[in-house]
């Protein structure tokens, strides 16, 4: 009977060990998609956001974290679950019998075999202190995957943020193309007056210089554009290559944000995937602390063995013995006793880490929003700004066709225009970013839109 239960054992190990490996493989598959993956097009915030936070490294890495801390349930749950060992040993020896006084049989014995098969386990009946630690490690699980939904979060609004950089290089280029149509023209225009003899050379001249500087300005942009894309694809987990293809116009994501500073901190504080994480931290180590002190509790168990031996495989006999054992601890060595002292501070330490969240919470919300308030106000004057200039350069290039005023005017109009275009494409991108930041530091990136 027993080397029956030993073949099915084997056979059951065997079985659940190649399972074991065929679902680490397809897990390894889904971990590691292909980079082929199309990008959509047009690429959105939200979208980048997304792909952000599902393929960034860090929230690749943080979600793996979650998994090893699950597994680590399991391994606490093993304390509690049925043991079972089988074995077999081949022995040839002799044995002295004057060692067990018995007048009857002295001498050494001739050399003899023994077989032995042996099938043994044991079950945890009673123990608090592992009931205690399989709790805490849940905890500890818990505030892993927590911890991967705050890494997503923060991926995601990296990613956001390398979008709205990416959106702001290409306004650029956009508004430096335009610049230099406008420093082009008036260039021909100046020319046109000294062959007319209404201008001065030096005006034509100035008119060069200022088309050249536009030339260069839209060279700089270019580059800033393709770093910008390059910053963005690493943000997306993207290959340096991939072609990415923005919206013509980007619109406001911060739909549904707490306008009043408290209400904005009493919904981060419920919604933060770090404050959840904090708590659940807390609880761990508080579980953990009492893991500690239930260890002076007794435990109950059983344990038992199932033998056949003898000096042939076809000469076995049965033996069996069940043992079922409360175990009560006395005295370690005070070993106990520190291991509580390391806990509760462990538990202090962990207690300073949470109110400092909370600080920091109320602080970076707070922040956002006046960042975001700020943000709407240039971007409301950096468009009066762009306007304005825009009527001086169109004044300038009147009077300058008129022959009543020079280049320098001209110039100084058409330098007030890129300036305010910087301006405005920089308000922009600073509003967006603002609304990114907001949304991260109130919690409504826990929705994961």
């Amino acid at each position: 009977m027993i080397r029956r239960t030993l073949a099915i054992l084997l056979v059951v190990t065997l079985g659940a060990s190649r399972l074991a490996s065929g679902v680490q493989r397809q897990a390894s598959d889904a971990r590691h998609p292909t980079l082929d993956t199309i990008l959509p097009v047009p690429l959105t915030l939200e979208a980048a956001m997304q792909i952000g936070r599902e393929r960034a490294t860090t929230a690749t890495l943080a979600r793996l974290n979650a998994r090893v801390a699950n597994a680590r349930v399991g391994e606490r749950r093993a304390d509690l679950l049925p043991s079972i060992n089988g074995g077999a040993t081949y022995g040839r020896q002799t044995m002295n019998l004057d060692e067990f006084g018995i007048a009857e049989f002295t001498g050494v014995t001739d050399p003899f075999n023994i077989w032995r098969l042996t099938l043994a386990g044991s079950q945890t009946i009673f123990d608090p202190a592992a009931l205690t630690r399989v709790a805490a490690a849940r905890d500890s699980a818990v505030a892993a995957g927590l911890d991967a939904r705050a890494a997503g979060n923060l991926a995601a609004t990296s990613a956001g943020v390398a979008y709205l950089r990416y959106a702001a290089a290409l306004e650029t280029v956009r508004a430096r193309e335009a610049d230099s149509t406008i420093a082009a023209s008036l260039y021909q225009q100046s020319r046109d007056l000294l062959q007319a003899g209404v201008s001065a050379a030096i005006d034509a001249t100035r008119s060069e210089v200022a088309f050249a500087a536009s030339r260069t300005d839209l060279e700089l942009a270019r580059n800033q554009r393709d770093r910008a894309r390059l910053d963005l694809s690493r943000a997306l987990a993207m290959p340096p290559t991939v072609n990415i293809v923005l919206p013509d116009s980007i619109g406001s994501i911060a739909d549904g944000i707490p306008t009043d500073a408290d209400s904005a901190v009493a919904y981060a504080m419920a919604h933060r995937a770090e404050v959840a994480a904090e708590l659940a931290r807390t609880r761990s180590v508080e579980r953990s602390l009492t893991a500690v002190r239930r260890e002076r509790l007794p435990s109950l168990g059983v344990q038992g063995a199932v033998q056949e031996t003898g000096p042939a495989l076809d000469r076995l006999s049965n033996v069996w013995h069940v043992e079922v054992g409360l175990k009560v601890p006395l005295l370690d060595g005070f070993r106990r006793e520190r291991r509580i002292e390391e806990q509760s501070l462990r538990l202090d330490a962990q207690q300073i880490r949470e109110s400092d969240l909370y600080r920091r919470i109320a602080t970076e919300v707070r922040s956002s929003l006046l960042d975001l308030s700020s943000a709407h106000q240039q971007v409301t004057l950096a468009e009066t700004r762009l306007r304005l200039a825009e009527d001086e350069l169109g004044q300038a290039r009147q009077r300058f066709a008129a022959g009543v005023a020079g280049t320098v005017e001209t110039s100084n109009a058409q330098a007030s225009v890129v300036a305010a275009r910087n301006g405005l494409i920089q308000a922009h991108a600073a509003l967006g970013t603002a609304e990114v930041g907001t949304l991260q530091a109130v919690g409504l990136l826990n929705n994961e839109q």
